[in-house]
């Protein structure tokens, strides 16, 4: 090492190290440890529970040159900075650097900050702090328990299901409202109901739509909301409505501000990015994590453009929001401006450790579309969105003119309403297209003519009853499982991208049309875990949890009373799951009705790596075996196999539905199910079938395929575009408009039935 050099400062990644080199001179030099240098051992449990479950960490594998180099390098300076990330976890990793150093206490100096910028890096160094044993504490809390459940817990499915299962103490409970969800959606049943809309026109205005929402009880007399249950009721109501005169009873007109939502947090980047930009929690918190810690900009090197982005506070410094406001006056102007900087309070939960996530230089040279050749796609995109949820954070609300017409005939009371921009204020930047919650409908809005009158008389132009049928609940997307793990305190927001791919990865939920659905193996899991853990894998409990965690960062509670108030009743649980296990491995078994041919035990289906498949009860005497797909009752078509003369039927395979030969195994003839349609690239023969993908995604190609690479994500509708001539049309659907179909050339748009 250099003679001038005084100082070492140690980081995570080697990105933040390239980014923080460049801010500091010759007198620092800056070294990353690339994330946790020691860890529970993988191939033991690692805790002593009874020396006051002290963790037995092991260096990991791979890390002893770098170990080996921050040793070296500390032992020749007077002082060592440790600069990991300002959360919980990164104050465990710099206590375990710290532990490895050999230095003095004194010689060691934890700092952190927000941002990586020169004044927030120095101001760090300014008033460097000790390590925070209470919140190193509530980090190897959290990682101790989750090895206590995962490690006892996970045998168990290793028993009854099969091995390499694994139960994740926050995962577990994820997994249980994928499991409810579904459930849910199972026992559903709809309900039909009607709604009657109806066209009506002033004296001197326009037609107008409007809608009934109230009918009077001829027996109370006291207006009750509208409630159809089927046609003959609607149509009994259309003949009454038509009799009657209808009359402007009341208009109410009143201005309305909407006001722009506080920055992004953790949770509430994630939500908005996986439903606005369909990116994977995982995907969101990686490019998160490359904007905090720097991009390579021309001419100035790397560069953080974000805050930390691990956060549940939307506090904002002084300096932030004066910055704010500057550029929301010079963009925009000052109509754009509030009279003071707006304050978000926070939730009661939050730790408010650190600010909001924002963009790190808030000035127009740093503005997205400055940066966008620097960039890539992805990193464009994220910063776009954080950087007009910050702005817009600071900007005066839209303001809209808001009109309320209700009509009265007899005992019928419609009503419409609608809105007229007057001030976009925020939503000049920050659309309400990204303000919408996904799954929640938004109500209509008429637009209503101008110099309608109370009590003025009004004309029926047409009367539209419309059959409707209740909707089950929705599966969850990554966006609002994270809104609902965040809302119910489950796990901290910085684990919810690893919590989703944990469960994607181990097969317990499949990701289909940006929907998470739970799969038989996960339904399985889910069964064994609440039955037999259902005080432990439960929301209450988990929430619960969380706050104690959150008491020993705040030296309320100490390490030693969560983890003995958690083991305790956990290992009585333990004990008696345990004692039952071969109880609940029998529960699984499902009697087939079939009979082994080699032994003539009956046949029970088992679970194994790769499913679901039947074996002969008599096991381990027997080891018959047979996969659980040939019991599949299988379809009729009414087609001939083309190589032998039989029926051919369909079946369901890894990738989905095909066609195959009833003699099977006799004849092993196979063909796609085609849609219908013919390949529309110019020169192919061939036909649109339904696949899948790897990942279990559907998908539309050509028969002929690799030969014809033709792919869609949207099924194919065999019409020719009346705009532009173009050979097929797309079926899609959205929440606003519906089914339709659009042409994938012009972008043209027809009604579904139009096809």
């Amino acid at each position: 090492m250099a003679k001038e050099t005084k100082s070492l400062v140690i980081v995570e990644s080697p990105s933040k190290a390239r980014t923080i080199n460049k801010f500091l001179g010759k007198e620092f030099k800056v070294m990353a440890s690339v994330g946790h240098i020691i860890d529970l051992p993988k191939s033991k449990f690692g805790v002593n529970v009874e020396d006051g479950f002290k963790p037995q960490y092991i260096r990991i594998r791979g890390k002893e040159k770098i170990i080996n180099q921050l040793k070296k390098e500390a032992s020749q300076v007077p002082v060592v900075y440790l600069a990991t990330d300002p959360d919980r976890e990164g104050e465990a990793i710099a206590y375990h650097i710290a532990s490895i150093l050999g230095k003095e206490e004194q010689a060691i100096k934890r700092i952190e900050f927000n941002e990586i910028t020169r004044n927030a890096i120095y101001r760090a160094i300014e008033k460097p702090r000790s390590i925070d044993r209470a919140r190193v504490d509530s980090q190897q809390a959290r990682r101790v328990l989750d090895r206590i459940v995962g490690y006892q817990v996970s045998p168990l499915l290793w028993k009854t299901v099969y091995r390499g299962l694994s139960a994740g103490r926050v995962q577990s409970v994820a997994l249980r409202l994928i499991c409810e969800r579904e459930q849910d959606i199972r026992d559903f049943v709809a309900e039909e109901y009607w709604i009657i809309r109806m066209q009506v026109q002033g004296i001197s205005s326009a037609s107008f739509w409007t809608t009934l929402v109230k009918i009077r009880n001829t027996v109370s007399g006291k207006w009750e909301k509208a409630r159809i249950a089927n046609e003959q009721e609607s149509r009994l109501h259309e003949t009454r409505i038509r009799e009657t005169d209808l009359v402007i009873s009341a208009i109410a007109r009143k201005r309305v501000k909407k006001h722009p939502g506080p920055p992004f947090i953790t949770s509430t980047l994630q939500q908005a990015a996986a439903r606005f930009l369909r990116y994977s929690t995982n995907k969101i918190m990686t490019v998160a994590q490359q904007l905090y810690e720097g991009v390579e900009i021309p001419g100035k090197g790397s560069i953080g453009l974000i805050t930390y982005m691990r956060t549940d506070s939307t506090r904002i410094s002084n300096e932030a929001l004066k910055a704010a406001r500057g550029l929301i006056a010079g963009i925009y102007g000052e109509d754009y401006l509030p009279s003071k900087a707006r304050v978000f309070r926070g939730r009661k939960s939050a730790q408010d450790a650190h600010e909001a996530i924002r963009p790190t230089y808030i000035s127009q040279e740093y503005h997205p579309d400055q940066l966008k050749k620097h960039l890539s796609n992805d990193q464009f995109k994220l910063y776009s969105l954080i950087w007009k949820r910050f702005i817009a954070s600071q900007m005066e609300p839209a303001e809209f003119d808001k009109t309320t017409v209700e009509i009265t005939g007899g005992d019928y009371l419609f009503r419409s309403e609608g809105e007229t921009p007057v001030f976009d204020g925020y939503l000049r930047i920050y659309g309400l297209e990204l303000e919408t919650t996904e799954d929640t409908d938004q109500p209509e809005n008429e637009a209503i003519p101008s110099g309608l009158r109370e009590h003025e008389k009004l004309q029926l132009k047409k009367l539209e009853p419309k059959q409707n049928f209740t909707k089950p609940p929705s599966r969850y997307s990554e966006s609002t499982l994270v809104r609902e793990l965040d809302r119910l305190n489950i796990g901290r927001p910085s684990t919810y991208a690893q919590i989703i791919t944990t469960l994607i990865k181990r097969k317990y939920v499949e990701k289909s049309e940006n929907k998470l659905r739970a799969t038989d193996l996960g339904e399985t899991v889910n069964t064994i875990l609440i039955k037999n853990f259902p005080n432990i894998f439960n929301v209450s409990f988990t929430a619960a949890m969380e706050d104690e965690l959150d008491k020993i960062a705040s030296r309320l509670y100490t390490y030693e009373k969560v983890m003995n108030d958690f083991y305790q009743p956990f290992t009585a649980a333990m004990e008696n799951v345990n004692a039952r296990k071969d109880v609940i491995k029998s529960e699984l078994l499902e009697d087939s009705g079939e009979i082994c041919v080699v032994c003539g035990r009956s046949m029970v289906i088992r679970w194994g790596r790769n499913g679901r498949f039947l074996a002969c009860s008599g096991y381990p005497e027997c080891k018959n075996t047979k996969p659980l797909e040939e019991r599949k009752t299988a379809e009729p078509t009414g087609e001939k196999c083309d190589k032998c003369g039989e029926p051919m039927v369909i079946k369901i395979g890894r990738y989905g539905k095909f066609l195959a030969c009833s003699d099977y195994p006799k004849c092993k003839n196979t063909r796609p199910i085609s849609l219908g349609v013919k390949c529309p690239r110019s020169g192919c023969d061939g036909d649109i079938i339904e696949r899948r993908s790897k990942r279990g995604k559907q998908f539309y190609g050509c028969s002929r395929y690799p030969k014809c690479n033709f792919i869609s994500w949207y099924k194919p509708v065999n019409r020719t575009c009346p705009a532009c001539q173009n050979n097929y049309l797309l079926e899609k659907y959205t929440k606003a408009k519906g089914n339709f179909i659009e042409c994938p050339e012009c972008k043209s748009v027809l009604p579904r039935e139009e096809k």
